[in-house]
């Protein structure tokens, strides 16, 4: 036997199939399955949190005409009186006085940071930042 034809092939232009190896782009079947998977549930987490209802967000500015533990109302620029929801998750910021906790009082300029709740359209206060007794005239 001539091991000179059993190495080479018998024609020069095909391959030896020994000298083939496989080539896998993406790695094996199993890290394609997870790559896969993670796609479709971040892209699926995407989604559902497009549907989500989302409260819609907006701030109050004014002087406060009236004050209580459930609710604060203002007094626009524009001469409406906007009555905000307050819950004890409330934080209250004074301008003066960055460690006080205390809440505004009547007369008190304030930027309130709300969100309205699309179900029952009620706005509810997240931060009440002020600053007080204003020597600023109040709004027409």
């Amino acid at each position: 036997m001539n091991s000179s034809t059993d190495s080479q092939p018998a024609d020069p232009e095909q391959p030896h199939l020994d000298s083939i190896v496989p080539y896998r782009a993406m790695g094996s079947s199993s890290d394609r399955s997870t790559t896969s998977s993670i796609v479709f549930l971040t892209v699926l987490s995407l989604c559902l949190m497009a549907l989500a209802p989302v409260p819609e967000l907006l701030h109050v500015l004014g002087i406060v005409t009236s004050i209580d533990e459930k609710h604060i109302d203002v007094k626009t620029a524009k001469g409406q009186v906007v009555s905000v929801l307050l819950t004890k998750q409330v934080k209250y910021k004074n301008k003066n006085n960055p460690k006080s906790l205390d809440p505004p009082t009547v007369g008190d300029r304030v930027i309130i940071e709300a969100s309205r709740d699309e179900k029952n359209k009620k706005v509810t206060a997240t931060v009440v930042h002020y600053s007080p007794g204003s020597s600023l005239p109040p709004p027409r």
